[in-house]
């Protein structure tokens, strides 16, 4: 449930962004349109601090909870229970493993349908593979239905004027301008099947059905110096964002969401939002 990071400019390097939370805490986006190279590494990552403060959100010695003030003035979140931690908690993995099987009979009926859909009416590969930060910010190949056209990088170096949309608008281009997309891509963008893939991504324990969207490594900048929001949480499928507004919600706005997520997270937050997303998607808010 994200704007496509296809067709992004630039390579995206196999990097580790500070991997421990006692140090210096990546749809489509820089990408090479078969994929990028990297190395997969251990997933694995000990429980840490929370989120640091940030607007709206304050620092409590039982948790962090969202002030009322928080993102466009949500409601206050409930602190996340002292010990209580995404990245390393049995039941949000339990969850992620259990749905990722039960669903599968369906899914792949639903995948073999788009991947035929996806290779008929483009050239090019089904899939597309990127490489994005994850947890403890080591890298790690995520995998999506292909959207774009194969020389969608090409196409966006060598037109200024898109480049500059591109810029502007946080590394995506704005909805309906973007030429590169194909026909079938438009659908599966606006309807989010382009991302069932990513479940293979969940089962090797690299995403959870839950959490913030993949950034590629260029957007971790936007997190500033602290970006436990992000690092300390496998990325999800859906997430707080997703529910939010999605890409009609951008930085740093989207920061504040990832934040309020980590730092508040429990087991019924996640189970809330799996309930939310179906909705979300039929409504298409912020999907492009």
């Amino acid at each position: 449930m994200e704007q496509s990071g296809e067709g992004r400019a630039g390579n995206a390097p196999s990097a580790d962004f500070g991997a421990t939370p006692s140090s210096t805490a990546t749809d489509e986006r820089a990408d090479q349109p078969h994929g990028a190279s990297g190395t997969i590494v251990d997933e694995n990552y000990p429980p840490g601090t929370t989120a640091s403060p940030s607007r709206g959100i304050g620092v409590r010695a039982s948790g962090l909870d969202a002030a009322p003030g928080g993102v466009d003035g949500r409601r206050r979140r409930r602190a996340a229970r002292p010990g209580a931690h995404p990245a390393t908690s049995r039941a949000k993995r339990a969850l992620d493993v259990t749905m990722t099987i039960v669903c599968l009979p369906v899914i792949g009926v639903v995948c073999l349908i788009i991947a035929t859909l996806v290779g008929a009416t483009s050239r090019g590969p089904v899939f597309f593979v990127q490489e994005r930060v994850g947890l403890g910010g080591r890298s790690f190949r995520m995998v999506k239905f292909r959207t774009m056209l194969v020389d969608a990088e090409e196409r966006l170096r060598q037109d200024p004027t898109l480049w500059d949309d591109y810029v502007r608008n946080d590394f995506k281009l704005p909805n309906g301008r973007d030429p590169r997309v194909t026909a079938v891509g438009r659908f599966l963008r606006r309807s989010s099947l382009d991302e069932l893939p990513q479940l293979i991504n969940v089962l090797r324990g690299q995403m959870s059905l839950v959490g913030p969207r993949p950034i590629v490594p260029e957007e971790v900048e936007k997190y500033g110096t602290d970006p436990d929001a992000y690092t300390t949480v496998r990325p999800g499928i859906t997430g707080w964002w997703q529910v939010n507004g999605r890409s009609g919600v951008g930085y740093p706005e989207r920061v504040d969401l990832d934040r309020e997520y980590a730092a508040s997270w429990t087991f019924w937050l996640d189970v809330q939002i799996l309930l939310r997303t179906p909705l979300t998607v039929l409504r298409a808010r912020g999907a492009h």
